[in-house]
């Protein structure tokens, strides 16, 4: 029964001038055949599978307005389904269906020209950076390490300005930028670094290096599934390099270089070593910077978002240097335990976080208290595990609103005292750490007595224990460095690095003498 509809199936499509046939055998053996859009016959047969049936003439095909007719069509005898002209779809109907179809083709090889237009301005920006950088021996602060070259990406930005990743010139000595297409590389000058949020700004003097470059406009937070495309120069080529992802996550994230928290995006592009300081572009706009990666995972990068971006610009262009992300100086912990919200007299519509540890240096610590509950930042509510709303249901930890602040503006905190609600205004600065946790682009501080080498105590330093610094370093140090606060402006953690036994050549010359 199957070769029987099969071949008279053949025959239908030999003519009606089809110049192709799929023949398609669902799981309810249902065979439906189609021919340009055109539904022609269903024939019940016994199997469940899928071929393509491929029949051709020399004739055009064409399209008719009349109801297809099985035995004026087929000259070899009827279609063994009795019920084709009712199965018939009227052509005009598919034209339509087609033109729509194509429509949707065009437009989306029109969004397709855009991207691509978007991705060749990029190529046009993006450079490739390389760096010869030396850091010093935090053990030994009178000498340096050995050099080492390195190399990442950078991209033009308005005002003859190149944005680029701090850890890519970390420590440098001398820099180079290399466009796309051209064999010549300029030196360039580091204008300004933000370790914090791992951003630096370069220039380059040479007036040849900037013709023919284009430079990118900041665009906005991307939405969740947005397409993102990531330009750089990663390890595995010399050339420059186009991946593509979409948006996964948008919240704040550990940065890795600056040991900060800061609101990153999460995207699903690769992005490797030396994609570093490469924009990711969104349409025409850059949506963020390619900074970091997740270890140990597939498919997770991470980009600095423009908000970050544009903050540490306007206080570069403002101040001449880089000015820092502001600090509340409390320590907070969330308050979701309903025994919890009981003892400190919260009405069952309150929400808030508990302050635990306030900074003394911090404008804060004259105004707010020990188990002060905050119960919103500039109007926006905290809920009880510390996060403020978004978008779209997103939710963030307020601390964002913190760092987007510039220093020295004023924010409206209410807080919840002993039952009772309060208003206050803090004014907001950044905030330095007892124990600095980067110290980069500078010589470390030492002091040598009688062959005693002190050395105020750095994160640096204790890195040099190793990458485990947390578990092989001394535990008091490291204490120090993570938890205590400082008391005063300025305060410093000295500590006695090590005995050089700068007298012990002497008694072997007497000895000997």
């Amino acid at each position: 029964m199957l070769g029987t509809s099969v071949r008279s199936l053949r025959r239908l499509c030999s003519s009606s001038s089809v110049s192709s046939i799929n023949l398609l055998k669902d799981y309810t053996n249902k065979v439906t055949v189609t021919a340009r859009g055109t539904s022609i016959c269903t024939c019940t047969t016994g199997a469940a599978k899928v071929e393509d049936v491929a029949a051709s003439s020399s004739s055009s095909s064409s399209c008719s307005s009349e109801p297809l007719n099985s035995e004026a069509r087929n000259e070899n005898g009827p279609c063994p389904c009795p019920s084709v002209a009712a199965m018939h779809v009227h052509p005009l109907r598919n034209n339509n269906k087609l033109r729509r179809r194509r429509l949707g083709d065009r437009r989306n090889n029109k969004r397709s020209t855009t991207d691509k237009d978007a991705i060749e301005l990029a190529l046009d920006s993006v450079v490739k950076i390389f760096t010869v950088s030396s850091s010093p021996n935090y053990f030994l602060p009178w000498q340096n390490k050995s050099q080492r070259e390195s190399m990442g990406s950078g991209f033009v930005i308005p005002g003859k300005k190149i944005l680029t990743n701090a850890h890519v010139v970390a420590d440098h000595t001398f820099v180079l930028v290399r466009k796309h297409g051209s064999p010549a590389k300029y030196r360039a000058q580091v204008k300004a670094v933000g370790h914090e949020c791992d951003l630096a700004i370069l220039s380059v003097e040479s007036e040849e290096f900037w013709n023919g470059v284009n430079s990118l406009e900041l665009g906005d937070i991307p939405f969740l599934q947005e397409a993102v495309a990531v330009v750089g120069y990663p390890q595995g080529g010399d050339n420059i390099s186009v991946t593509k992802g979409v948006v996964s996550r948008v919240e704040p994230t550990q940065y890795v270089h600056g040991a900060t928290q800061l609101m990153a995006i999460q995207i699903d592009a690769a992005i490797n070593p030396g994609n570093s300081g490469g924009p990711a572009i969104m349409g025409n706009k850059v949506a963020g910077v390619a900074f970091q990666n997740l270890s140990g995972a597939e498919n997770i990068g991470y980009i600095i978002p423009v908000p970050v971006i544009k903050h540490f610009i306007a206080g570069v262009e403002e101040s001449g240097k880089y000015v820092g992300f502001c600090s509340l100086g409390l320590s907070c912990q969330p308050i979701e335990n309903v025994q919890l919200r009981n003892h400190f007299r919260m009405h069952p519509e309150m929400t808030g976080v508990l302050v635990s540890k306030i900074n003394p240096l911090s404008d804060a610590y004259k105004v707010l208290k020990k188990d002060d509950i905050i119960l919103a930042f500039d109007g926006v509510p905290i809920a009880n595990d510390g996060t403020v709303p978004f978008r779209n249901r997103e939710r963030i930890t307020f601390d964002h609103l913190v760092s987007m602040k510039k220093p020295n503006e004023t924010a409206v905190v209410r807080v919840l005292r002993d039952g009772e609600e309060y208003e206050f205004n803090i004014t907001l600065r950044p905030l330095q750490p007892l124990v600095p946790v980067h110290q980069f682009d500078k010589l470390p501080s030492y002091y040598i007595f009688a062959g005693l080498v002190f050395v105020p105590l750095t994160q640096p330093y204790l890195h040099e224990y190793g990458e485990d610094w947390y578990n092989t370093s001394p535990r008091r140090l490291c204490e120090s460095a993570l938890r205590e606060p400082p008391k005063r402006a300025g305060e410093q953690l000295v500590i006695l690095s090590q005995d050089m036994n700068v007298l012990q050549s002497y008694r072997l010359r007497r000895l000997m003498g």
